[in-house]
């Protein structure tokens, strides 16, 4: 297989710069100023009573719920073919080094944040990955996670793991609790089909990030539960939550954030790095589109037919959807700079229910947002309405991911397609 002129760049440059770095960048609290941290609960009363912002250069450092302690098994991460461990749900032979070590590509154990209103190093249109649980909305900028893939937080007592791998374009979250267990992730440095595979620190299984299952281990055959979240642009992000918490660029470790190392991947007729896999001949292999995925069947919509329609109806397992996409969000990995990409659009997948009407919805005459059928409201792309007569009302968001054609191939094998790529 030939490599890809920008991944090459990533494997003998930048990656070995990481694995380098990570050893003298160890602890993710190193450059921050104590007397400009606040815990999450000093602050929440400031944050939500709409009267109090955080003053300049102040971050909050949420209260973490740490894992579990670490477990005398057999680890995966060293030994995956050990004969005492369960018998793996994929061929060992599939799982490949994708170049640093584990946790070369250096997870955050301990987010710190900003809040909304008082960032000013994100562009406009530079994509954020958004998770709202129980109201409190906070945002991953993509040029921090490019660079750590894996970010373990704590939303109040629910403890989760944002993810996501550049080389599928693929942007997950997950509840990191099974059956009264806690654990936390690291990147183990090995891909399946050019997917992240990530590893628990507890047993050391080691688990796919886009199926969210453990696949070697102790743990093999264990699932994660999904999380609703949105990748929508850092405008949308500020203007629904400007008391929002923001991922802060204050990691503890030195690196480039906002420069892309990905430069070119972008391309639907680029080669996926590290995929030996057939790729479904329907769409190019690394075709924009947006998958939801049901319990028989996945839904792939082709981002780029659905930039022209904004709004698209589905069916999934007996359930209608709505799946919506606004232009305004640049993509992460085609130019040098992270926020000067193309246009490729912010996602969101909805049940087109509230007020107590069953809504259909069309992109909104002023090309902002989009407006309902039934009642004339305004609904943002995080699925609010915020202008009409249901002002307020939230819709329930639907677990989705924007995704590569090939790595939503690789993963599921009944795929629909709606709509098709422009010529």
């Amino acid at each position: 297989m030939t490599i890809p002129p920008p991944a090459r760049g990533w494997l003998f440059a930048t990656l070995a710069g990481l694995s380098l770095t990570v050893a003298a960048c160890s602890s993710a609290r190193d450059t921050a100023n104590p007397d400009e941290v606040i815990s999450q609960d000093r602050a929440a009363a400031d944050l939500t009573d709409g009267s109090t912002s955080l003053t300049p250069g102040q971050v909050v450092q949420p209260i973490q719920v740490p894992g579990d302690s670490r477990q005398g098994t057999i680890s995966a991460l060293s030994d995956p073919a050990h004969p005492d461990l369960p018998a793996p749900l994929v061929d060992l032979a599939d799982i490949r080094s994708g170049g640093p070590p584990p946790d070369g590509i250096a997870p955050l154990d301990a987010p710190v944040f900003e809040q909304a209103i008082e960032v000013d190093w994100l562009a406009a249109d530079e994509a954020v990955i958004v998770v709202d649980i129980g109201g409190d909305a906070r945002a991953y900028p993509i040029q921090v996670l490019t660079w750590h893939e894996i970010v373990n937080d704590t939303f109040g007592d629910v403890p989760v793991t944002v993810t996501y791998c550049p080389l599928c374009n693929s942007a997950i979250v997950f509840d990191r609790r099974i059956d009264g267990q806690t654990f936390d992730f690291g990147t183990s440095g090995q891909l399946i089909n050019s997917s992240l595979v990530m590893y628990d620190r507890q047993t050391e299984s080691l688990w796919s990030h886009f199926t969210g299952q453990a696949i070697v281990g102790e743990l093999t055959g264990l699932q994660l539960e999904f999380l609703p979240t949105s990748t929508v642009s850092w405008d949308d992000f500020r203007a629904s939550h400007p008391k929002g918490l923001v991922l802060s660029r204050d990691t503890g470790f030195s690196r480039p954030y906002g420069q892309n190392p990905y430069a070119g991947y972008d391309n639907p007729d680029g080669d996926p790095f590290l995929f030996d896999g057939e790729v479904d001949p329907r769409l190019r292999a690394q075709t924009r589109v947006v998958a939801v995925r049901g319990e028989d069947a996945t839904v792939a919509i082709v981002q780029d037919w659905l930039l022209d329609q904004g709004v698209a109806e589905v069916d999934l397992d007996g359930r209608a959807l709505v799946v919506l996409l606004e232009p305004g969000v640049a993509s992460a990995l085609e130019q040098p700079e992270i926020g000067e990409g193309r246009d490729v659009g912010a996602t969101g997948v909805f049940v087109p229910e509230g007020g107590g009407h069953e809504l259909t919805f069309s992109p909104s005459p002023n090309g902002i947002g989009f407006m309902d059928d039934q009642t004339g409201s305004v609904w943002s792309i995080l699925g609010e309405a915020v202008e009409g007569p249901l002002r307020g009302e939230q819709l329930e968001a639907v677990e989705h991911l924007d995704t590569f054609w090939f790595a939503i191939g690789a993963f599921e094998t009944e795929i629909e397609i709606v709509g098709r790529p422009a010529v």
